[in-house]
């Protein structure tokens, strides 16, 4: 979400944390895609839109603080012509994508993804179906 901005200085609402730019909120509860997509809309912010490998390494730390949770819902979905986009509208851009080996699998139910924490490396993402009930960041 876009942070509020005064002399230079950036402040992120409560319990949400500040990397560069932006403001993220990783959450304590579970939705399915959807309903997590919505609850960032209601927060003025939306699923996040991963852009760089910083950001990547930054969220993937975040991701691991307590209370453990496994995987967390991103802004990259598969639309009906099976092509992946962000919520955003932000180009998909091979270069600057973090999956896991093997993903996405060609599951034809699996238009959603997740940061898969329990991966050791940096390229954690999972494509999963959007109907499970996972954690969530907004951005």
């Amino acid at each position: 979400s876009s942070p509020c901005t005064d002399r230079g200085w950036m402040c992120c609402p409560e319990g949400w944390r500040r990397f560069q730019r932006s403001c993220y909120f990783l959450s304590l509860d579970t939705m399915n895609w959807a309903e997590s997509e919505q609850n960032c809309t209601g927060m003025g912010s939306q699923l996040v839109v991963i852009n760089s490998k910083a950001e990547q390494e930054f969220l993937s730390k975040q991701a691991k603080q307590p209370p453990q949770r496994e995987n967390f819902y991103i802004g990259l979905f598969n639309d009906k012509d099976g092509q992946w986009q962000w919520v955003d509208k932000t180009p998909y851009n091979v270069t600057a994508v973090f999956w896991r080996a093997g993903e996405p699998s060609n599951h034809h139910d699996e238009n959603c993804t997740v940061i898969h924490i329990l991966e050791k490396t940096l390229n954690n993402w999972n494509n999963i179906r959007s109907v499970l009930n996972f954690y969530r960041i907004c951005e």
